[in-house]
């Protein structure tokens, strides 16, 4: 169950970006589980890939396949094709390699995304049957089915859309993701795509998708687990009229804020769908001698399952907040300094329990189900903020179950 309302958006038409799915049932056959996504010859592609040492074999493939102009995206649910070794490398290759003999391309322009289940081959002959069915699918308006067609756990399809203006020209972007568990990302989340008609080089590209993902993705976290198969592709199809994008001009800056917009809508939607979520959580931390600080305060106590519960039960258990704060690391943190709120509800002040406090005010906040915690460190200036969501009995229930 979803937190909040998740409502799938009335997505436009990029230019030069079609979509096509189709079911091989890899796992299930109740929905689509391939994607593929067609760019343009002239099209920009960026991408970012988990830092986990044991990426799986498409994330290493995609790496590579980056440097070669790509034209396709290949994307499977239901199995990841990670700690699979020789066999999952030569298993992702093989779809490539089908892939571009129907498409009429070349291996190397094929980038492949999976995710599912961990450790478990590929069906390749599955897979490689459905792709003319994917193919004969392409079309620009199937957003809504591309965003269903990579879903595991989620319970919804995630996808953002944004149009502006540049030079009196529309330029158009569209995002789809899917994650709800395995979310600690450590570049991205599980899976996210974006595509925009705007004309732009790659180099540049790939600096506003970095830029993006760290202040969107890398500031999210469900449980706490970076996956094998973190992956955030970022397309330019170069079909816009409006001029081209170039370094240190007005319109790249207003086209990084719009692609850092749409990477935080889709983290956000990530949060709000984490496994057995019930309530979203924002932390706020401020007054930090840097963003690096306040990250790692935030994510201490996003991560902490003590705090989790707590949220999940409505406890104002509010000593495992300033636990999470303690243990965070902080060198020569002034303890009388720090103070911590649930929404407008000081509870931590002056190195202890706010005197103005009470279990009254703090338990109308914690019945909510969207909550702010703000820490202030009483230390500099920097201010970040995490989202995390509680931890409950479904979701030991939903990663208990995954495999069955």
């Amino acid at each position: 169950m979803a937190v909040g309302q998740c409502n799938f958006p009335n997505m436009p038409k990029v230019a030069g970006i079609a979509l096509g799915t189709t079911c091989a049932g890899i796992k299930q056959t109740i929905r689509d589980d391939i994607l593929v996504v067609q760019m343009p010859a002239q099209a920009s592609c960026a991408a970012v890939f988990t830092q986990n040492a044991f990426c799986a074999a498409p994330v290493q493939i995609a790496k590579a396949n980056l440097l070669h102009q790509p034209r396709w995206l290949l994307v499977n649910s239901g199995n990841a094709n990670a700690g699979t070794g020789i066999q999952g490398l030569q298993d992702a290759q093989a779809c490539c390699a089908e892939l571009a003999k129907i498409a009429g391309g070349l291996n190397q322009q094929v980038l492949p995304f999976s995710t599912g289940v961990i450790g478990m081959p590929l069906p390749v002959a599955k897979m490689t049957a459905a792709f003319p069915a994917a193919i004969k699918n392409l079309d620009e308006a199937n957003w809504a089915n591309a965003a269903r067609a990579i879903m595991t756990t989620d319970t919804f399809p995630k996808g953002v859309t944004k149009t502006f203006d540049l030079d009196g020209q529309p330029i158009t972007i569209n995002g789809i993701s899917k994650g709800a568990g395995m979310i600690q990302p450590n570049m991205a989340t599980l899976l996210a795509f974006i595509a925009t008609d705007a004309i732009i080089d790659q180099a540049l590209l790939q600096t506003c998708l970095a830029a993006a993902v760290e202040q969107s993705f890398n500031l999210i976290s469900v449980d706490g687990d970076t996956s094998t198969n973190d992956s955030c592709v970022l397309m330019a199809s170069g079909c816009s009229a409006a001029p081209k994008i170039t370094p240190d001009s007005d319109a790249y800056t207003i086209f990084a804020a719009a692609i850092l917009d749409v990477c935080k809508q889709l983290a956000e939607a990530i949060i709000r769908d984490g496994e057995g979520a019930t309530k979203l959580i924002r932390i706020h931390v401020q007054e930090a001698l840097t963003d690096e600080e306040a990250v790692r305060v935030g994510k201490t106590i996003a991560h902490s399952p003590l705090v989790k519960t707590a949220f999940f039960a409505s406890d104002p258990n509010w000593g495992r907040i300033l636990a999470a704060v303690g243990r965070a690391g902080i060198e020569n943190l002034v303890l009388e300094n720090v103070q911590i709120y649930l929404n407008s509800v000081c509870i931590v002040k002056n190195g202890g329990r706010a005197d103005d406090y009470n279990e009254e005010a703090g338990q109308q906040v914690m019945d909510q189900e969207e909550i702010t915690v703000t820490v202030k460190l009483g230390r500099g200036l920097a201010a970040q903020e995490v989202l995390t969501c509680d931890l409950s009995y479904d979701y030991v229930k939903i990663n208990a179950e995954y495999r069955t």
